[in-house]
């Protein structure tokens, strides 16, 4: 079957917006096909600094015959309606129509419509310019003569050439005949800038690719990230070093190359002194270079790694020779910067946030600042942390924002305030905790498990938190530009992870009166239970999210949070997901909520039936069946149990308890008929059902459980 090849040549596309651009060119080729009646077999699309390639496999040559009945008038409607039905038709005469016949409706007209399919060439050539037009760059540009009108066509950068190939495997590919910007499609590209600019006539995806790769160009940016990786490794160690893994780099550096040449470069050793993070991020943010480490001792190296566009005549040490300048340059402010900032107590630049905002409701960052150390000292008894220590390095933890250093790299906020603390004599536990305040910043970065740490992070988290909702600016939608989502993850992964049993609820509630107190909050006392119930919920939603991407069931996990004690106590909810799940995968358990469904059922039906439940419990002396009696006993005993086991938060002990009434529930449906003739003997049996609801209430709302 036919395949289209596509590729939009232009000037420079920056590499954060390759890959989006990449599969936005896919989507809207593959969605306008689609929407016209078109299948395909599998579509790819890959990227350069100077191309967007789409290749289709698997299209027809033309589209599907089509053909469409259109039901018309009653014979012998009026002239008026007959005429309507001929113009919508597209019929000429009556007599073009056929008459069908309906049992109830009688004889009407009926239009048939047929139309042979579209070639796709055709069809191709519609598509492609409405999709290269309407293209959704973030930002775009008009040039050449053209550009003097605002109507006239823009992209990226200047585009400077289009491929669109058609056809067979078996035959030479047509052109696609359409032209845009001034650029007719045809079947020639171009190979590298500098190594191979000539022009390069292809045919298909194989041929493109090998025709380019001859040309110097590489068009898979994975194969270009594999280059990277395993051509910077392999020239660290031939070197006796070890590269410090970066993929992050390792994705920006491949959309600034076609043809990646990785080159060995050093610095001046004395640069080492400088700490290994400043070095890192200097050489990554200024030459997009990799650092090297030493695998005896762990250090850096006096050493990098760029990647080259160019395999140059030289070898590429001019290259280098140009990256080892600008490294230098920039490694001298960097220890100029180190310099400056060590000679000043964090202590004394802390005081400079008075003047810095950090938000035009919530004060400034030293008004912040006191807020975390207020809240860090209440918290630290809860996390086994030091008051005072949590307190000292809450009041330091920001001070670092005043510094060259993270004015220069913004990154190394929170790492150069532990290097400054430690070199100023701060004990051991408050400089980590500066450090580590930030984190986790995300699902993969680490949690600081140190208890001073702990408290001022988790200090940190809830007033960004408690701060906008007390103003009403809570996430909305995917809209989240204070980034509280990624906050509640942060709380919900130091609680989890260092096992802390938090009431949420007074946590939150002493936070905002303590900080009312000082002025810093204005939450009317009307407002404050309203605020922390919805802020709560909001962790917990957040809570649940986390736990259904990790595989817990949601059912599960909504049957738990149905339940209507514990649910400011993240730990709790957790444990009780775990136990719910272990209990529902038993035999025991499956029996047991086969039992508590119909019983379930049974009650809901009676309910409705009713218009009222069966609290209260069952009388004894109405049970004419052993086992009623029996189920009766159990329950009272297994529910005891089970509370007495939630009392001490042994869930799975809950579980057992519960699981002892299995026989019994069987026992029951088998041999007694609920809905017996006597109405006080009904009543009493639907009260024992309900007895076994309510005793499952200990461990989870049921109701939710699928199944």
């Amino acid at each position: 079957m036919p395949d289209l090849l596509l590729e939009l040549f232009s000037e420079e596309i920056p590499a954060r917006m390759q890959a989006r651009a990449s599969a936005d060119l896919r989507k809207l080729v593959t969605d306008a096909l689609v929407e016209r009646g078109f299948t395909y077999e599998g579509a790819l699309n890959l990227a350069t600094p100077r191309r967007l390639v789409l290749h289709i496999a698997g299209l027809p040559a033309r589209g599907k015959d089509q053909r469409e009945e259109r039901k018309g008038p009653r014979v012998g409607a009026p002239d008026a309606a007959i005429q309507g039905f001929l113009k919508s038709a597209g019929l000429s005469s009556i007599d073009e129509a056929r008459i069908e016949r309906d049992p109830k409706k009688g004889e009407f007209y009926v239009a048939v419509t047929e139309s042979a399919g579209r070639p796709t060439l055709d069809v191709l050539a519609e598509i492609l310019p409405e999709v290269i037009r309407g293209f959704p760059w973030p930002k775009s540009m008009r040039w050449g003569a053209a550009s003097a009108s605002s109507a006239s066509f823009r992209w990226i950068r200047p585009l400077r050439g289009i491929v669109a190939t058609f056809g067979p495997e078996t035959e030479d590919p047509e052109v696609v005949p359409f032209e845009i910007g001034g650029l007719k499609a045809g079947d020639t590209t171009f190979g590298h800038r500098f190594m191979a600019p000539q022009p390069i006539r292809v045919k298909r995806l194989a041929d493109y690719v090998r025709k380019l790769e001859a040309a110097k160009v590489i068009v898979d940016p994975e194969r270009r990230k594999d280059i990277i990786r395993t051509d910077a490794r392999n020239l660290a160690f031939a070197q006796g070093f070890e590269l410090v893994e970066d993929e992050a780099l390792v994705d920006e550096v491949s959309g600034l190359v076609e043809w990646p040449v990785t080159l060995l470069g050093s610095f001046e050793e004395e640069f080492l002194d400088v700490p290994a993070e400043v070095i890192r991020a200097t050489i990554r943010a200024n030459q997009k270079c990799f650092v090297l480490r030493d695998p005896a001792t762990g250090k850096l190296a006096n050493r990098f790694i760029a990647t080259a566009n160019v395999a140059a005549r030289d070898g590429g040490a001019t290259i280098t020779a140009g990256n080892g300048r600008v490294i230098r340059a920039r490694l001298s402010d960097a220890r100029f910067f180190w310099e400056t900032d060590k000679r000043v107590l964090l202590a004394e630049r802390a005081k400079k946030l008075e003047t810095i905002t950090f938000h035009a409701r919530l004060g400034s960052q030293g008004e912040r600042v006191r807020r975390i150390a207020g809240l860090a000292r209440e918290l630290a008894p809860l996390v086994g942390a030091d008051a005072a220590l949590a307190e000292r390095a809450a009041l330091l933890c920001k001070a670092d924002l005043v510094t060259e250093m993270v004015g220069e790299f913004p990154e190394l906020q929170g790492l150069m305030g532990r290097y400054y603390a430690a070199l100023q004599g701060e004990p051991d536990s408050v400089a980590a905790a500066i450090g580590d305040h930030y984190k986790p910043q995300g699902p993969s970065d680490a949690v600081p498990s140190e208890p001073v740490s702990i408290a001022v992070a988790l200090a940190d988290k809830l007033d960004t938190l408690v701060g906008f909702w007390a103003i009403g600016e809570k996430p909305t939608g995917s809209k989240d530009p204070y980034a509280l989502r990624r906050a509640a993850l942060g709380v919900i992964r130091l609680v989890l992870s260092n096992q802390l049993r938090l009431p949420l609820t007074e946590v939150i509630d002493n936070f905002i009166v303590l900080g009312k107190l000082t002025g810093e909050y204005a939450i009317p006392t009307q407002a404050r239970f309203a605020t922390i119930r919805d802020l709560v919920g909001f962790l917990v939603e957040r809570l649940k999210v986390q736990l259904r991407e990790q595989g817990a069931r949601h059912d599960l996990v909504d049957a738990v949070l149905g339940l209507a004690d514990g649910q400011d106590d993240l730990l709790l909810i957790v444990a009780r997901v775990e136990a719910l799940a272990a209990f529902l995968d038993s035999e025991d358990g499956k029996s047991l909520l086969a039992g508590y469904k119909r019983a379930a059922n049974i009650l809901r039906a009676e309910e409705k039936k009713d218009g009222r439940g069966f609290d209260g419990a069952p009388d004894p002396r109405l049970f004419s069946l052993p086992e009623e009696m029996l189920l009766h006993d159990t329950l009272v005993a297994a529910a005891d149990k089970a509370r007495e086991a939630v009392a001490r938060e042994d869930f799975a002990g809950a579980m057992r308890a519960l699981a002892g009434a299995r026989g019994d529930v069987d026992r029951f449906f088998e041999h007694v008929t609920v809905n017996a003739d006597e109405h006080q003997v009904r009543e009493n049996r639907l009260r024992l059902l309900n007895a076994l609801r309510a005793a499952t209430l200990t461990v989870g709302d049921l109701s939710r459980v699928a199944g």
